[in-house]
């Protein structure tokens, strides 16, 4: 006698929260080398599928379902949700990213790589601070101070599309302002060779930059086999 299994795959990222995405993806990492293991990992948490279960699918309907899984994966139509209530507390997303506070650039620039990791957290308490005054479209948010943020670990529970409405929406734009520096910079080289070290050091590492940005525009996606 067959027994029928009912099988739910996410459709979108709404029922994923942060926690559980870096779990998986620390699980994935951790087995990088096994792609059935990292299947596995996948189909458990994503879908509740054991691996007794996945054994006992015929080949058509676990191709069926990595395939939904694949594509939920590398969906990047994400909008940025500008606001969020935290503890009773309402958040805005930076208002304008090129006039933000030195000090909330330089902090931002301590990562390396702009990605879905365990940093991000910490990237999303410098970038959404308390409300302090809302006029039609138009908002302020407090000034940025790195001694009075929210607590990075409350980001846990919220869920990934907000997480990717932010990060598509940061990277496009952080993108283009290296690039803007980087224009700028590579005009005044051209124009005075004789520039001191330090600008052509910059240029550099601007180029290095854009280029992670770029290659980190999908890789912080999990990669799931199809």
């Amino acid at each position: 006698m067959k027994k029928e299994i009912k099988i739910t795959v996410p459709k979108d990222y709404s029922a994923i929260t942060l926690k559980k995405y870096l779990n998986i993806q620390e699980d994935l990492d951790n087995y990088k080398d096994d792609p059935q293991a990292q299947d596995a990992f996948l189909l458990w948490n994503l879908c509740k599928i054991t691996p007794e279960v996945a054994r006992a699918l015929d080949s058509d309907t676990v191709t069926k379902i990595k395939s939904d899984l694949y594509e939920l994966m590398n969906k990047t139509e994400y909008e940025l949700t500008k606001f969020i209530t935290i503890d009773n507390v309402e958040y805005g997303f930076e208002p304008n990213l090129s006039e933000m506070a030195y000090g909330a650039y330089l902090d931002l620039s301590k990562y390396e790589e702009l990605k879905i990791d365990k940093n991000w957290p910490n990237i999303l308490s410098i970038l959404y601070r308390p409300v302090t005054k809302k006029s039609g479209a138009l908002y302020e948010i407090q000034p940025y101070d790195s001694n009075n943020i929210l607590d990075p670990k409350k980001w846990y529970d919220v869920n990934m599309d907000f997480m990717f409405g932010c990060f598509f929406f940061f990277n496009r734009i952080y993108l283009a302002l290296l690039n803007d520096t980087l224009k700028s910079l590579t005009e005044e080289v051209l124009t005075n060779p004789n520039q001191p070290q330090h600008i052509k050091q910059i240029l550099r590492e601007s180029g290095e930059v854009i280029n992670q940005l770029q290659s980190s525009h999908k890789g912080t996606l999990l990669d799931f086999q199809k």
